[in-house]
């Protein structure tokens, strides 16, 4: 999975519906640290399988929050019982150089697996939380741009085209 690339704003693959991992094996596990290394290598915080051309419901994160790599896998995650609202900028690496204000829930449960098969169950607040709602937006072809006001969207329309036109111009 060497030719693994973040595909960026316009790739039709960021707009597809994901599909459910079946199963965990070597090539899931390969996909997950691939993922891991390109998330570093790009000083991101949180990968979606999507963002890379794959079209599976798994994602990386590291919040970065305590010292040192702290990387997590998170496959087929299921959000419940969301609660609250919170507003806090946003960036997206397939969307590089926009940043804006995106209005989420402020915590909620979420059950995914880990790369081992185990279910991991925990109520997510704070920038984990902000994450992976991100990221599990990914899974259904939804980006942080599309949360934003149409006032918004007219601010980063330019910047929206040029980088539809780089997309564009890498698939080519």
């Amino acid at each position: 999975m060497a030719s693994l690339r973040i595909r960026i704003y316009g790739d039709p693959c960021l707009r597809e519906v994901a599909e459910p991992v079946d199963e965990i094996d070597d090539e899931i596990k390969e996909l997950a640290a691939d993922m891991i290394e390109i998330m570093y290598e790009n000083s991101g915080i949180g990968l979606a399988a999507p963002q890379v051309g794959i079209g599976k419901r798994l994602f990386v994160a590291d919040t970065q929050e305590q010292e040192g790599p702290n990387p997590m896998v998170f496959i087929n995650p299921s959000i419940r019982n969301q609660s609250g609202t919170s507003t806090m900028e946003e960036g997206c690496l397939s969307i590089p150089d926009v940043r804006e204000d995106v209005k989420r829930a402020e915590s909620f449960d979420l059950e995914a697996l880990d790369l081992e098969g185990n279910v991991v169950r925990f109520r997510a607040d704070g920038l984990l939380g902000r994450v992976i709602l991100h990221e599990v937006d990914h899974f259904e072809g939804k980006l942080f741009v599309d949360y934003l006001s149409p006032v918004k969207k007219i601010m980063v329309k330019d910047q929206l085209r040029a980088l539809e036109k780089e997309s564009l111009a890498a698939s080519s």
